[in-house]
Parts: structure tokens; sequence; C-alpha cells
């Protein structure tokens, strides 16, 4: 995680993730324990944890996990009065399987042309500082869902009746 400070009570933060999990001596498969996930309070915030993925599967399980995770996340960060602050965020990023035991070849990651099912949300949100903990609430807009038909992914759920409440504490993102 990186932030820079702009101007007074103006920042700008982001943060990246790549992770990847092999299965040890004779497991085929990672423990679900062990698995990544995407969407949430802290990660992709257009989606409700669990409900992202994998690739371009759609959420097709009650919770979808996978061993390799991409997450990218940038914040711009603003005063509006006294202790309340206010944040607009877009986060990246999807989950995959790589040597898997996954019968679905939308779920797995098959090179660079697996990017493009890298889901897109944005938002905004407002932050309150208390000075010994921040308390957080955002609303996430899935601005691009890989999951949808090719003519209707990119915009076409950025409304309030789609979009996700996230409520943080203690966390920037």
């Amino acid at each position: 995680m990186k932030h820079w400070d702009l101007t007074r009570k103006k920042v700008l933060a982001a943060k990246a993730f790549a992770g990847f999990a092999i299965p040890y001596g004779n497991s085929k498969s990672i423990p679900f324990s062990r698995s990544y996930f995407a969407g949430g309070t802290n990660d992709i915030r257009a989606w409700q944890s669990y409900n992202l993925g994998p690739g371009k599967t759609g959420s097709v399980q009650d919770f979808n996990e996978a061993n390799m995770k991409l997450l990218f996340s940038t914040e711009f960060r603003f005063g509006i009065f006294q202790q309340l602050n206010g944040a607009f965020f877009v986060d990246a990023g999807n989950i995959w399987n790589v040597k898997d035991i996954v019968s679905n070849p939308d779920a797995v990651f098959s090179g660079l042309k697996s990017l493009e099912n890298i889901a897109v949300g944005s938002g905004f949100g407002f932050r309150y500082d208390f000075n010994f903990f921040v308390i957080r609430i955002d609303l996430g807009f899935k601005t691009y869902n890989p999951a949808n038909p090719a003519n209707e992914k990119l915009l076409k759920e950025m409304r309030f009746d789609k979009s996700v409440l996230n409520i943080g504490i203690n966390y920037p993102f």
C-alpha cells in the first residue's frame, strides 16, 4: 500500500496484491481455508464477499474460491468537515484457478487472455476519523462485470439498486 499527500487533507492511496497458492505434497487442490476469494469490504467493494469469480463464471457457488488472485485499488481521499472525510475509489481484480481440479474453463487462468476477466468496481464513501480508529462506509458499483454477456459488461450495473454497501472499522480500504 502506498499513499501520497497531494495537498491539505487530500490523499491519493493505492494498493496492489497478487497471490498464487500451490498444492503441497500429493494434494491436488488447495484447502478452502487457504484459498482466495474476491469481493467485500476490504477487496473489490462493488461485489459482496465470495460473490466475484472465479474468472467470468458469475458466482456459480455459494462460496466462490480459487488459488490465484489479482487485486488493485486506488482511492482519492479528501476532507469534508472536521473529522468527516470522503473518498472516491476504483477497485479491480478477480480470482482464477490454476493447476487445480476445475472442470469449468471460464474459471481457469489461461494466460494473458484471462486478464479480460478482471472485474472493475468504482464508488464513493465516507470516513469518520475518531483519532484512534476510523469508521468507513462505501457504496460500490459494478463498472465492468466479466460475468455478463459481451454487450452488457461495461457500465450496465452502475445503478443504486445494484450497488453494494460496505462498512469497515479501522481499515483505510
